[in-house]
């Protein structure tokens, strides 16, 4: 079993920062692959940035602004928001993808969501 604890979000005005932590625990061979989506009322999830095995990966609306990055020691990926906007309201999901344990297939894991809202 693998478990994805988020840190709680919040709420706060536009322009300020947040950072949003995720650690994994439980049965883990080797991740993968760390990234945080956002899914806003009425849209589907999407992609917000990724890291993998020293890339990253970002969505365009938030390059330059958004850092993620992750501690490998400690199974835990974290996205660093700054000058954050209205429209980034949402609620923001970790996802791992990691095998179990060696020879295991990789998996998808998601946390529960945690909720940012970004007043003006």
């Amino acid at each position: 079993q693998v478990q994805l604890v988020e840190s709680w979000g919040g709420l706060l005005q536009a322009g300020r920062s947040l950072r949003l932590t995720c650690t994994a625990s439980g049965s883990i061979f080797r991740i993968i692959t760390l990234a945080w989506y956002r899914q806003a009322p009425g849209e589907q999830r999407d992609l917000v940035a990724s890291v993998s095995d020293g890339s990253t990966n970002y969505a365009d609306s938030v390059k330059g602004r958004f850092t993620i990055s992750r501690d490998s020691a400690k199974n835990t990926v974290y996205l660093q928001m700054n000058s954050l906007k209205a429209e980034e309201t949402g609620v923001y999901y970790c996802n791992v993808v990691l095998a179990s344990t060696c020879g295991r297939p990789y998996m998808n894991y998601w946390g529960e969501g945690t909720q940012v809202t970004v007043s003006t």
